[in-house]
């Protein structure tokens, strides 16, 4: 959500008189965050679980809503490296490092480990895995040619930022298990900026929003 949230914010602040401070973070470190106290109005996670987890605790206002489908990518900048979507490669002695995000904090990062495990390369490959503590992180990894190859969110790689910045591929997304995405009001929003988070969080799952959510390459309902 990285650059995906930077358009969101474009966006509703043209047609709101309303600024937004982003805070970027793996979703399961966001979410100790809140629970902790943190003074967040709106939570926009990379999955499903966290946010349902502060609706447990009482950190959210209402139930929270899926906004978008999140897709697993295999992306490299490193020249001599060409991503291929069945794996193999990884197993490669070209390949020293790959970049993976935390599973137990990040749902992307879950995911390719699932994803691997399915293709029963993880404990193959298990010694070449370097963590990012989150898909941001992982994708700096990537990115800087800290790690050879990596597992990122398309949303990142077609990012302007990014443009034709190395290879990628996409992933069977029948191979992981789904990554729906989903935001929750929360609770201290809704007590301390009523009307303004309550705005932007339906904003979330407008048509302008849609459109942006897609020119990222999440896939919507």
């Amino acid at each position: 959500m990285q650059y995906a949230s930077e358009a969101l914010k474009a966006a509703f602040e043209k047609t709101s008189n309303i600024k937004i401070d982003v805070i970027i973070g793996s979703s399961g470190k966001l979410t100790q965050q809140i629970i902790s106290g943190a003074p967040f109005d709106v939570f926009i996670s990379a999955d499903t679980s966290f946010p349902q987890k502060l609706m447990e605790t009482g950190m959210a206002a209402e139930p929270p809503k899926i906004y978008a489908q999140g897709l697993l990518v295999l992306w490299t900048v490193k020249k001599g490296i060409q991503p291929a979507a069945n794996l193999q490669l990884l197993l490669s002695g070209n390949i020293v490092s790959i970049a993976i995000a935390n599973p137990a904090t990040a749902p992307y990062g879950s995911a390719a480990e699932k994803l691997l495990k399915k293709y029963a390369l993880f404990d193959k490959v298990k010694n070449k895995l370097v963590y990012g503590e989150s898909i941001t992180q992982t994708s700096q990894f990537i990115s800087s040619q800290s790690a050879d190859i990596g597992f990122t969110a398309k949303a990142i790689v077609l990012a302007k930022e990014m443009s034709g910045k190395g290879q990628w591929v996409d992933l069977n997304k029948n191979d992981y298990p789904p990554i729906y995405q989903s935001a929750v009001l929360l609770t201290y929003g809704k007590k301390t900026h009523p009307a303004e988070a309550k705005k932007f969080y339906d904003f979330l799952f407008s048509s302008t929003a849609k459109s942006i959510f897609k020119k990222f390459g999440y896939l919507i309902k």
